[in-house]
């Protein structure tokens, strides 16, 4: 059985910060409510409905700001994108051992797909507007043997699809925070995860195996 391997986006493949925090000061600058764009863009993760929420934006209008945020997002971000370091490599490298990639975000889908565009970055499939624990079901439904990601939400979400968790230290969660979680591996940032892979690639095959036949092999 080919690896399948699972990677967040934001923050653990690309750096959006500069464009995600001009967005939400768009987005406050139209709609009057006090959003702080800096600090969103330090603390990604979580999707922009609970975003909202911990600024006080009423219910009742974040469909309507959720929707704005989306619709700027385009021309605002997706040029003021990078790459972060090891990433390509890290994509890459899942090829290079005959595996499967999968990208599975909370952000919405269609914007996700410029970003991997925008990069030439092809993956294997692509998942949308998923957080923490829900981001196990498209992890569960291809198999995935491991998520890598930033945020202690990647971390449950790995263990609830009984992957391994590989996080990094390149997000607004620190090493000790995810170790705490439960993380089974922390890395400073991706470029170390080629490595990682290739010394557990058949580890990671033998479990992938195990799971799929209904039983967990131990680490």
């Amino acid at each position: 059985m080919p690896l399948i391997v699972g990677f967040d986006l934001d923050m653990t493949l690309i750096d959006p910060r500069p464009g995600m925090a001009a967005v939400m000061d768009a987005v406050a600058a139209e709609s009057g409510y006090p959003l702080d764009g800096a600090h969103f863009a330090a603390n990604l993760g979580p999707p922009l409905d609970m975003t909202y929420r911990d600024f006080g934006v009423p219910e009742e209008e974040i469909p309507e700001l959720v929707a704005r945020f989306r619709a700027l997002y385009p021309e605002i971000v997706i040029p003021a994108t990078v790459a972060l370091p090891g990433a390509a490599e890290s994509l890459a490298a899942v090829r290079e051992l005959g595996g499967t990639t999968i990208v599975v975000t909370g952000k919405y889908r269609a914007n996700a797909a410029l970003h991997l565009a925008a990069l030439d970055w092809e993956v294997d499939h692509l998942f949308g507007e998923l957080w923490s624990t829900g981001k196990a079901e498209a992890l569960k439904l291809h198999g995935a043997c491991a998520y890598v990601g930033d945020h202690v939400g990647d971390v449950r979400g790995a263990k609830a699809a009984e992957a391994v968790s590989v996080a990094v230290v390149s997000g607004p969660c620190s090493a000790e925070e995810l170790t705490a979680e439960g993380a089974d591996v922390v890395l400073p940032d991706l470029t170390g995860f080629p490595d990682w892979l290739r010394a557990n690639a058949e580890r990671l095959s033998a479990e992938q195996v195990s799971a799929a036949n209904g039983r967990r092999a131990p680490r």
